[in-house]
């Protein structure tokens, strides 16, 4: 194994944790996900219920994960959690699927929806028909040409300033998160005294809601179904265990960055959405989702500002998913960084910068992936998996504070999961419901997700070999 010429630095302290918690978090999902969760639901009542639901089991799941990480704090976040908890075999899963799945396909989606996003604000060349019409593997990689080569000159670019230091990354992220959360409050203030609002709004459900058909258990479903569009807008709160091992004082910072993170992203989450139905009739939200070509964030902003307000949220909607892209660009190469430094990744990524102090050729490999996903077009379809994998990634994290409470009792805890057992346990149930539920009901895409999953067993019978002690 090759020397790392430099060393990560531990320089985050908790406002810069709770900065990378928001940063990696808040990408695309407040502004786009309403629109189908109200399309399921047929209710603001009902679609803000969903995103409070939520955001409480993410909290639990945020609560659990801290105590986990106050222990075992390190660069690598779960991948070092499950090395420790389970074995090597387990730790190498979730680190492969990461690289294969979920980090790289969601750098690819987030950075191909500001190129859209940039797309709607100035005119992108046209992607010939001789070019978009190319087939190669069942894909079209040069269908939507443009907008492909600005989201992945938007991840080389990233990827580049992140390779040049933690500082860097650091400031990006800092920066831009004071600016989209300031652009938030001024409109949700906007809103909410709006003369176009109505708390008619709130409490009317669209024309097509039938109270009896949404009874039981078909509320029950849809409601879960909601859920998982809202899972999509809170998905990377576990980001930060990813840089452990550069957060000073860990054992305080890690745990409280989670916490408060995870609850002003829940705050902001529903006092957007609660705007965008004060403002406007569901069915007019509704009517976004079945154009299929509009952001309901937008529409609803324009309603009450104007054209100078859809300007605003465009240019916010930028801001949001640049920032979301280098945070989780910065986060998730300490996860590869660390499999390699393990001899269970490629070898070429144990390698820290001696200038920059930063795992440079784990964020390039990461690149590189998110680039190909990319190109293939095919990051819509693996995040519909998203969820369903990162939650069994999740339970296990969560099973994890259980193990250890039994494994390792005399070891201190800087940090305690509040209820427990109650708080993980109803997470850990929340999980196992999930991964089953989307087993049968969702049961291709819950196939691939595991045949993803499984494309890493090959690379683990080879490197494993080299796997150091």
């Amino acid at each position: 194994m090759p020397e790392s010429q430099g060393h990560l630095r531990r320089s985050i302290g908790l406002v810069s944790g709770i900065v990378f918690v928001i940063s990696a978090v808040i990408g695309t999902g407040v502004f786009k996900k309403v629109a189908p969760m109200s399309a399921e639901l047929q209710s603001p009542g009902l679609v803000l219920a969903a995103w409070l639901l939520a955001g409480m089991i993410s909290l639990a799941g945020t609560l659990s994960n801290a105590e986990v990480a106050s222990m075992l704090v390190d660069s690598g976040g779960e991948y070092v959690y499950f090395r420790t908890i389970y074995n090597r075999f387990f730790a190498f899963l979730l680190g492969w699927t990461n690289f294969a799945v979920i980090r790289t396909a969601s750098i690819a989606s987030i950075s191909y929806v500001f190129a859209q996003s940039l797309g709607s604000l100035i005119t992108l060349p046209a992607t010939p028909e001789s070019l978009s019409s190319i087939h190669l593997f069942g894909l079209q990689p040069l269908d939507n040409l443009s907008v492909k080569l600005v989201a992945i000159g938007l991840v080389l670019i990233l990827t580049l300033l992140n390779a040049r230091g933690l500082k860097m990354g650091e400031t990006i992220s800092r920066i831009l998160t004071v600016a989209m959360i300031s652009t938030m409050l001024v409109i949700i203030v906007l809103g909410l005294f709006s003369a176009t609002g109505s708390w008619a709004n709130i409490e009317q459900p669209s024309v097509n809601f039938d109270a009896d058909k949404m009874s039981g258990g078909t509320l029950a479903s849809a409601l879960a179904l909601a859920c998982l569009s809202a899972f999509w807008a809170y998905e990377g709160w576990n980001n930060l265990g990813y840089i452990g091992g550069e957060i000073r004082n860990p054992q305080r910072n890690l745990p409280w960055a989670l916490t408060i993170g995870t609850l002003i992203i829940m705050t902001i989450y529903l006092l957007m959405n609660f705007v965008y139905f004060y403002v406007l009739p569901i069915d007019d939200i509704i009517a976004v989702h079945q154009s299929k070509n509009g952001i309901a964030a937008v529409v609803a902003v324009k309603h009450f500002l104007g054209n100078g307000g859809g300007l605003v949220i465009s240019l916010l909607i930028l801001v949001t998913t640049f920032n979301c892209t280098s945070s989780t660009i910065l986060m998730a190469s300490r996860l590869f960084y660390a499999m390699a430094k393990d001899g269970l990744f490629f070898k070429t990524a144990n390698y820290i910068h001696p200038v920059f102090n930063t795992p440079s050729k784990a964020l390039w490999i990461q690149g590189f992936w998110s680039s190909v996903l990319i190109l293939s077009g095919t990051f819509d379809q693996l995040t519909d998996m998203l969820i369903f994998a990162s939650f069994i990634f999740y339970g296990a994290t969560t099973l994890g504070v259980f193990i250890l409470r039994r494994k390792m009792p005399d070891v201190n805890r800087p940090y305690k999961v509040i209820g427990y057992p109650i708080v993980p346990g109803l997470f850990l149930i929340f999980c196992a419901f999930l991964v089953v539920n989307t087993l049968f009901t969702r049961t291709t895409e819950a196939m691939i997700g595991l045949l993803l999953m499984a494309t890493g067993l090959p690379f683990y019978w080879i490197w494993r070999k080299r796997a150091t002690v």
